[in-house]
């Protein structure tokens, strides 16, 4: 028998050290090869590490949250006949997955005023919570949640950290529960029991970032109402004449046309800050982060160049793109380089958000959700479908006067929504 000794891989772009976020073997485990050893995260990216032997896992070379240098032993693995002396640096990557610095998810943006919501009858594997606990779960999964009528503070989560997640739910509804009376019992069941969880991996690449951010640069908001009643027409009458051939637009395909036309005349806005070297680079390429909440961690997969996109070219770009990071299929090069972001809570939007900026960007702009209200329009009181905008940016390179004025100026694109193609 021989030992196969697996270092820490260079993952390039001069990376010197890594985070070890998570084992998926253990000591005595047999392992094939390709078979996925660890999760590493960089500044950027999750990147899986693989075995390139068969063998048994002798040794582990580090703990999940231990920051390891590129060419330290990872891993240790017994392998057959007179085995491989030599250290190895394991290839890297099968999957990546770049981090995002915001707290807000792309959902649509309008909850639909349906009919009562339905009540899950069927109860699977519960665990009991407080009644003012609020389990982790993305807002898909809320919603989810919600239209079957499951209460998330009953459903076991599987995920990091136990974060619900969509099988979750699926499980509770299928497996069933045999004492109704159990859940009832347990949501009012003295709970005296304490949880640490160690901030490792993604999630802490994320506080990381947000820290950052708030720490470096100095946020402003701005918050600006908007009769959205037009375009929300515009758009139903779109999806009934083309959806079926072209596809459901949602509202985010406007916003960003908005922003790319309100950009022309506000580039100070599509702009990077290199704070040390005291740099500005305005661009002229629209590249569009849209701010996408995932089961492990939020991520900002980029829509590029959107100032070439039609409507439906932007629905597909951001449906693809928001898949692919919920799927952990989004590679690094589509969760960097944006401009400008985009970030919305859909239907969970509330009325006034104060989006964290996604550096070295100096702008974003946030979507609440949508509600009816009473307006006065030409003396009449009406009910008009309204929609806040907000906006933070960077006020050492972004005066408030242009914050308003460009936020202003995609109000008036929203609210007159033929000027968005009137060239």
């Amino acid at each position: 028998m021989g030992t196969h000794v697996i270092k820490m891989p260079d993952i390039g772009e001069g990376i010197a050290e890594v985070e070890l976020s998570q084992w998926h073997v253990k000591v005595g485990d047999l392992v094939v090869e390709d078979q996925v050893l660890a999760d590493v995260m960089t500044d950027k990216a999750m990147v899986d590490i693989p075995s390139p032997v068969h063998g048994k896992v002798i040794a582990l070379g580090g703990q999940p949250g231990e920051v390891m240098a590129v060419g330290s032993v990872l891993i240790s693995i017994e392998v057959e006949g007179a085995g491989n002396m030599k250290e190895s640096a394991a290839p890297a990557a099968v999957k990546e997955t770049p981090v995002a610095p915001k707290v807000e998810a792309v959902v649509e943006s309008k909850p639909s005023p349906a009919a009562p919501r339905p009540v899950a009858v069927c109860q699977g594997p519960m665990v009991a919570r407080e009644a003012d606990e609020r389990p982790l779960a993305s807002p898909a999964v809320r919603k989810h949640a919600l239209d079957l009528g499951i209460q998330l503070r009953l459903v076991r989560g599987s995920g990091p950290a136990g974060r619900v997640l969509h099988e979750d739910l699926e499980s509770y509804l299928a497996q069933g529960q045999s004492n109704a009376s159990a859940p009832v019992a347990a949501a009012y069941a003295q709970r005296d029991d304490e949880e640490q969880i160690q901030v490792i991996g993604m999630r802490r690449k994320i506080a990381q970032r947000m820290q950052d951010a708030t720490q470096r640069a100095a946020h402003f908001s701005y918050v600006e109402e908007i009769d959205v009643t037009a375009i929300e027409e515009l758009r139903a009458h779109l999806n009934e004449k083309h959806g079926a051939s072209r596809g459901k637009l949602t509202l985010l395909p406007f916003l960003v046309r908005a922003l790319v036309v309100a950009l022309r005349d506000f580039p100070q806005m599509n702009a990077r800050y290199d704070d040390e070297a005291q740099v500005i680079t305005r661009l002229g390429a629209v590249h569009v982060g849209v701010a996408t909440q995932s089961d492990v961690g939020l991520m900002v997969p980029v829509v590029r160049h959107a100032e070439t996109r039609s409507l439906w070219d932007s629905a597909t770009e951001i449906s693809r793109l928001a898949n692919a990071a919920r799927n952990g299929k989004a590679s690094r090069d589509e969760l960097s380089g944006s401009t400008i972001t985009l970030t919305s809570l859909g239907a969970l939007g509330g009325i006034v958000s104060t989006p964290v900026l996604n550096l070295p960007e100096v702008a974003i702009v946030g979507v609440n959700k949508i509600v009816e209200r009473p307006m006065v329009v030409k003396g009449q009181v009406v009910i008009r479908k309204m929609m806040n905008l907000s906006s933070s940016f960077d006020h050492r390179v972004v005066d408030g006067m242009d914050a308003a004025l460009f936020i202003q100026a995609i109000r008036g694109l929203i609210e007159q929504p033929a000027t968005l193609f009137v060239e």
